[in-house]
């Protein structure tokens, strides 16, 4: 018998919250990588790995439950759009309608995908109810 839909529900919602708490360690990793000098500074040296390994643990849960494809595109678009941002108000970087243009493609992007896994996470739920109610032959 397979697991309740409000279960898979559940889970899949677990799995896009590990999704975004491991991207915050890729917008981190990313930024003290800039913060290392080439690796010469010890403190953003151990930040950046400490991200990086964070980042990488919590994106293979968020994957236990979310599509590879979907997840890992989510997550490098999150990291991706979010080191932009905090690398303007960090490092001062410049932010031009260009940039803001394409942010707003990729969280675009971001959310058609997480629509797409929602609905394809419904389909599957639904089909997996109809076999459980398939009557069973008699002996």
């Amino acid at each position: 018998m397979s697991a309740p839909q409000h279960t898979n529900r559940h889970n899949a919602s677990i799995g896009w919250a590990w999704l975004l708490f491991s991207s915050l360690f890729e917008i981190t990793f990313a930024l003290s990588t800039e913060a290392t000098d080439g690796f010469t500074r010890l403190g953003p040296s151990l930040l950046t790995a400490a991200a990086a390994a964070a980042g990488i643990f919590t994106l293979s849960q968020a994957l236990k439950t979310v599509d590879v494809g979907v997840g890992y595109t989510v997550w490098a678009g999150i990291g991706g759009v979010g080191t932009v941002v905090f690398g303007t108000l960090i490092y001062g970087e410049p932010m031009t309608v260009w940039k803001v243009l394409a942010f707003t493609l990729i969280i675009g992007g971001a959310l058609g995908l997480r629509i797409s896994d929602s609905i394809a996470a419904k389909k599957t739920a639904a089909e997996q109810n109809g076999a459980d109610r398939t009557p069973q032959p008699v002996a």
